[in-house]
C-alpha cells in the first residue's frame, strides 16, 4: 500500500490521537515543518508503550521528542569533527609512510609492488588502485592544492592526493599495505595492526552516517571491536561471556576515540559529550537519562572513561 501525503496539520493530530503530549502546536508545527516528520518519528519508539502498542506512555511530550532529536545532532556534531581529525591524521600518516618508502610521483606510490603480495588480495589491490587513480583524477582539477602541483610540477605527491581519497578508500588502503608498512602506521597510534584494521572501516562507516544526518545513538556497526582494557577497568558486564557494553554500538565509537585521539582532545570531546548528556537528562520527564545512555550503549560509570590512562 502506498503512503498518503499528510500535511503539517494532519501529523500534528496523528501524534496527538497517539497520545503525545503537544505542549505548544504552533511551535511543533514549525519543528515538523523543518526538520521532517519522517526523522523526527525515528526516535518516537523510545516514549512508545512498545513495540506492539505504538501509543505514547503517559507523560510523553513533543518537547522531550525533540530534545532528543536534537541531542542526537549535537552528540552527531561532536563526533563529526573528532572523526575529521582522525581521518586527516590516518591520510597524513599513511601518506607520509607511502611517500617516504616508495617515493613521491603517483608512479612510485601506486606502483601495485609496493602492497601487500598476499595472493588473496592482488584483485583487492588492483581494484582499489584503480579506485584511487579515478578519485585523483576526478577531483584534481577541482582542489586547489592538487591543481597546483599538477601546473607548476606535472604530478601530485601523495601527501597532497590523499587530501581528495574518501576516508572508506584510504581505510581500505591500509588493508593492502606491506605488514611492515600496516606497523608503522599503527605504532604512531599505539595500536594494534588488527585493531586498526577494524577501527577504520567502522570509523569511516560513522564518519559517513554523522555527515548524512542519521540518526546516531542507537546505531550499531556490523562488526564488533576487540576487547579493551578499557571494557575491563570500567567493569563492563558480560552476557555469554561477551561484554554488552562498548562492542559494535556508540560507546565503542568512543573506546576507539579514546585510544586513537590526543588525550587533549579526547579530554575536550568528553566534556562537550557529557554536557548535552546534561543538558538532555534536565528535559526529560517521562523516561530517564538512563535509558538513553543504555541504547548507546553507555556503562552506568561511562563517566570513569575519561580518566583512565
Amino acid at each position: 500500500m502506498d503512503k498518503i501525503f499528510k500535511n503539517i496539520d494532519e501529523q500534528v493530530e496523528i501524534l496527538k490521537n497517539k497520545g503525545l503530549i503537544i505542549e505548544d502546536e504552533y511551535e511543533t508545527k514549525e519543528i515538523l515543518l523543518r526538520e521532517n516528520y519522517f526523522f523526527l518519528n525515528g526516535y518516537r519508539l523510545l516514549f512508545m508503550k512498545s513495540l506492539n502498542d505504538k501509543t505514547f506512555i503517559l507523560g510523553a511530550s513533543f518537547r522531550e521528542l525533540y530534545a532528543v532529536f536534537s541531542f542526537d545532532r549535537q552528540i552527531r556534531n561532536i563526533l563529526f569533527k573528532n572523526l575529521l581529525v582522525i581521518e586527516n591524521n590516518v591520510k597524513s600518516i599513511i601518506s607520509y609512510q607511502l611517500s617516504k618508502s616508495y617515493g613521491i610521483k603517483e608512479n612510485d606510490y601506486l606502483n601495485p609492488k609496493n602492497f601487500s603480495r598476499e595472493p588473496d588480495k592482488i584483485r583487492q589491490i588492483n581494484d582499489l588502485l584503480k579506485k584511487m587513480k579515478r578519485q585523483i583524477r576526478n577531483n584534481a582539477t577541482g582542489h586547489t592544492a592538487t591543481a597546483h602541483y599538477i601546473t607548476n610540477y606535472g604530478y601530485i605527491p601523495f601527501w597532497i592526493a590523499v587530501k581528495v581519497l574518501s576516508f572508506g578508500i584510504v581505510s581500505e588502503l591500509f588493508s593492502i599495505l606491506k605488514k611492515n608498512d600496516q606497523q608503522e602506521v599503527a605504532k604512531i597510534f599505539n595500536v594494534s595492526v588488527e585493531d586498526m584494521e577494524i577501527y577504520l572501516p567502522i570509523l569511516s562507516n560513522y564518519r559517513n552516517l554523522c555527515a548524512h544526518e542519521e540518526i546516531l545513538f542507537d546505531y550499531h556497526v556490523q562488526r564488533k571491536i576487540n576487547d579493551s582494557e578499557y571494557h575491563a577497568k570500567l567493569d563492563i558486564p558480560k552476557l555469554n561471556g561477551e561484554y554488552i557494553y562498548g562492542k559494535d554500538d556508540l560507546f565503542a565509537l568512543i573506546i576507539m576515540l579514546k585510544r586513537l585521539l590526543r588525550k587533549e582532545d579526547f579530554s575536550l570531546m568528553f566534556k562537550e559529550i557529557n554536557y548535552e548528556i546534561s543538558l538532555l537528562s534536565g528535559r526529560l520527564n517521562s523516561i530517564t537519562i538512563s535509558k538513553i545512555l543504555d541504547k548507546m550503549g553507555f556503562p552506568v560509570n561511562y563517566i570513569e572513561l575519561e580518566r583512565i590512562d
